[in-house]
């Protein structure tokens, strides 16, 4: 009896001496087959056959950009500039000899930028910047058209402006599509389409990088879209849509320390775009309120020392004399808390609070005084335009 399980021991421990073996060197040998031949140690999950064309076609942006291509439009722009004379023209003895045949001829500026359709008799919206001082504008469409074109007007605070094509009776444009009203999030996909450094039209792709920014001392009034869709010199004024086609923004302004793109475009939101549109088709310009008052952003030192709660609100710097403001009491060192009951986040919110107001009306004004809130009411005046501020 000891004999045999001396040799049952023996051969158990052998066998697992070659299992283990063929586990270390061929662990193959060890797996059960499988239909076909092939073998499978864990299970995967695999792609259906076909799934390769759709995600193809998801990864594709095409249709987007067929719908909203049409829409953006090439313009051209020219200025004559005057250049410094010689003084040696400006000689009798010179000019007794030589006459007037060195006077300098009159030259031109040529400028380059983009505009989007925005309906089919002709109106298209673009930069200000774009068409500042053009006395002559040429517009190129997709289809190979080359017209004339004029200002309607331009609102320079918020860098846009809108011309309109000299079209035929009957004619009509494709109008892009807008997207509807704070409907972009951060994270969804944008094309940018311009015509960058003259090369022609061009579609580029990226997503919405951040919303709101402001403070970035391009425009008066900042809301801008961040995209790091690649914009350039010449995509100014063009048209930033979403996976749809659908107009999102107004291509506005690149970040560079090159002059080229580095993935930091910005790009006016829609609503703003609209509405700047609506009242220059609608009287020619843009009305805005204005109480007169200079104003700066509240920091913790400025906090600490007039010993406020928190940041929130903007600080009256200083108060034009005879403008609504100095009319209604307002005083520099006060703190703005609210207009209309809409509270005051900063100096640039404060801003475009005034602005929204209709001039003419009387409006509520909430401020900190010596530790005190204090309410006072102020007649709204008409925004004076930048050149005359």
């Amino acid at each position: 009896m000891h004999r045999l399980w001396l040799i049952f021991a023996q051969t158990v421990t052998l066998c697992v001496a070659v299992l283990f073996v063929l586990q270390t060197l061929k662990p193959e040998w060890l797996t059960r087959a499988t239909p076909g031949g092939t073998t499978s140690i864990v299970s995967v999950q695999e792609a259906a056959p076909g799934t390769g064309a759709d995600a193809r076609k998801v990864g594709s942006y095409s249709d987007a950009a067929k719908r909203a291509l049409p829409s953006v439009v090439h313009i051209y722009t020219s200025q004559e500039i005057k250049t410094p004379r010689n003084p040696f023209l400006n000689d009798p003895f010179f000019r007794h000899f030589f006459g007037d045949r060195f006077d300098m001829q009159p030259q031109r500026r040529s400028g380059l930028g983009s505009g989007v359709i925005v309906s089919a008799d002709g109106y298209i919206l673009t930069n200000y910047h774009v068409v500042e001082a053009a006395d002559e504008i040429e517009i190129a469409t997709q289809d190979g058209r080359k017209l004339k074109a004029r200002v309607v007007g331009s609102d320079p605070d918020s860098d846009l402006a809108v011309v309109r094509l000299d079209i035929g009776n009957g004619s009509k444009l494709p109008a892009v599509t807008f997207a509807a009203a704070e409907s972009l999030r951060v994270g969804d996909v944008v094309l940018a389409i311009g015509n960058p450094f003259g090369v022609g039209q061009t579609v580029t792709h990226g997503i919405v990088s951040a919303l709101g920014r402001s403070h970035l001392g391009i425009n008066t009034f900042e809301n801008f879209i961040q995209t790091d869709a690649a914009i350039n010199p010449g995509n100014s004024g063009g048209a930033l849509v979403d996976s749809n086609g659908h107009l999102v923004g107004i291509n506005t302004a690149i970040f560079s320390q090159s002059g080229g793109s580095m993935g930091i475009g910005f790009a006016i939101p829609v609503s703003l775009a609209k509405s700047v549109m609506e009242q220059i088709i609608r009287a020619g310009s843009v009305t805005r309120g204005w109480i007169g008052v200079e104003v700066q952003e509240i920091t913790e030192e400025l906090a600490e020392s007039f010993k406020l709660p928190n940041t929130q609100g903007a600080l009256i710097a200083g108060v034009m004399r005879g403008s609504p403001a100095d009319r209604a009491g307002i005083r520099p060192g006060d703190i703005l808390l609210a207009v209309a009951g809409k509270p005051v986040g900063d100096a640039q919110s404060m801003i475009e609070l005034i602005s929204a107001q209709t001039p003419g009306q009387q409006t509520q004004i909430k401020l900190r005084r010596a530790g005190k809130e204090v309410d006072l009411t102020v007649a709204i005046a008409k925004r004076p335009k930048p050149n005359a501020e």
